[in-house]
């Protein structure tokens, strides 16, 4: 008999974990079971379709319906998984008309994603207050945008910043709210973080940071928000505020819970562990938002949220779904984004974060340019990199620059997967073309910034 694969949810890693599941069983039986109208589309994309530089919403779907069926794989849209029995290996789902059905499996993938999250903000529920999770929340908010002159992003996280760009770029006067003390403070340091309030602040964009909103004021619709007793004006509101893992049916199903992140605790092979001996479930996985791990890094649980992380969860639970042998290392956090002309991007543990984790960090930044200084068009870009004093090994990177930025946060996280030194960074003899880069790499000569506050 075949094996019978069930994947609960069809967006990154479920659709990742069904296309890796076949590469490993050609005869299996995969089914997807996905709640939403589309699956698998690109929700990094969404603040760049709402700005307009995609042409249309539907173009971030990633795969016509012709891949599912050349895979041979079952997808059942707008369909939802009611229960879960782990005794007898069974799903019951309904689909949009209502239809009751039970499938029975030999290994089960959770991949339930996450649900947007805003705080117990008074006025929350107010119209006009939107969130950015799924092609209707970007469809909602494009719609608002029409009639809106001002708004207001609570959040200065990576989609924060997008939508606060997407929202200037369409002519909508815009001011983020953060409560901590600066923009992308996961994945920055504050230093790092100034010349990205300088290019918001540069383009229009109000900043508050070290403040919470304290209320959303308006009668049924949001007209401002309130800071600390400011009013700010606002005809829309979008609560870029993280996000909670979707970890209903695994919890009924009698999986562990993390008090720590509130996701579906998971192992090296992405397996479940059970709640009670919190022992690995054969042939029951999870990957996506809705998994714990480890942070590659610290070795403390962690989630993702960045698509990155998605599909190798995916790739690693599809592979051991399907009867195959994979392991998954942990998170580190590599992501890049634009902000207006800056493209930011870290990998690994800021120096904040370090520090609060109890490493004895030496950071070292430099500033550099990304040609040779003669060639025209070289533009300026920042590196800076987290040093764990004991071992000297890298444990963290942040680059900041109008280009080039993504390769240098890649070879920086190569360089944390490898545990390289420091030292044995800035021996690395990188490529050069008076065009295409300068005979010193921007990381090579933070490296070498390091290396001499080591010494």
């Amino acid at each position: 008999m075949p094996r019978k694969i069930v994947i609960i949810g069809a967006n990154a890693a479920g659709v990742s974990a069904a296309a890796f599941a076949r590469k490993t069983d050609r005869k299996a039986e995969i089914t997807l079971i996905e709640k939403d109208r589309f699956a698998a589309y690109s929700r990094c994309g969404l603040p760049f379709a709402i700005a307009g530089e995609i042409p249309k919403l539907e173009d971030i779907v990633l795969y016509p319906p012709e891949y599912y069926k050349t895979m041979r794989l079952d997808l059942r849209l707008e369909t939802e998984a009611k229960s879960v029995d782990l005794g007898a290996k069974t799903v019951k789902i309904v689909d949009k008309a209502g239809r009751e059905e039970e499938l029975s499996f030999d290994s089960l993938i959770f991949c339930t994603g996450a649900r947007a999250w805003i705080p117990p903000i008074e006025g929350r529920d107010k119209k006009g207050v939107f969130t950015l999770r799924t092609l209707d929340d970007a469809r909602a908010i494009m719609e608002a945008m029409k009639n809106a002159k001002s708004a207001v992003v609570i959040g200065a996280g990576a989609i924060g910043l997008e939508m606060a760009a997407s929202l200037t770029e369409k002519g909508v006067k815009t001011t983020i709210v953060e409560m901590l003390p600066h923009a992308l403070p996961l994945s920055l340091d504050a230093d790092m973080a100034k010349p990205v309030h300088e290019e918001l602040e540069k383009h229009g964009v109000d900043l508050i940071f070290g403040k919470p909103v304290s209320r959303i004021l308006g009668d049924e619709r949001v007209k401002a928000v309130e800071v600390e007793g400011e009013e700010i004006k606002a005809d829309m509101v979008v609560a870029a505020t993280g996000v909670r893992a979707n970890t209903g049916l695994a919890s009924e199903a009698g999986l562990a819970i993390s008090p720590a992140t509130g996701a579906i605790k998971t192992d090296f092979r992405m397996r479940c562990l059970d709640a009670r001996r919190h022992r690995p479930v054969e042939g029951v996985f999870a990957a996506g938002d809705c998994a714990e791990n480890i942070n590659y890094i610290t070795g403390l649980p962690a989630v993702s949220q960045l698509g990155t992380a998605a599909v190798r969860m995916g790739k690693v639970a599809g592979i051991n779904a399907a009867g195959g042998y994979a392991t998954f290392p942990g998170f580190l956090g590599s992501f890049v984004t634009r902000v207006f002309g800056l493209r930011v991007g870290s990998s690994g543990l800021t120096a904040e974060m370090a520090r609060r984790m109890g490493f004895d960090v030496v950071a070292g930044s430099i500033r550099h340019i990304t040609k040779a200084e003669y060639y025209p068009g070289h533009k300026p870009i920042r590196v800076k990199l987290v040093v764990d004093r004991r071992t000297k090994r890298v444990i963290g990177g942040q680059v900041l620059g109008e280009e080039d930025v993504t390769a240098r946060v890649n070879a920086i996280a190569i360089a944390i997967y490898a545990k390289l030194t420091v030292y044995e960074l800035e021996e690395v003899i990188n490529a050069y073309a008076p065009p295409l880069a300068d005979v010193w790499d921007p990381v090579s000569l933070a490296a070498d910034a390091v290396m001499r506050r080591l010494k």
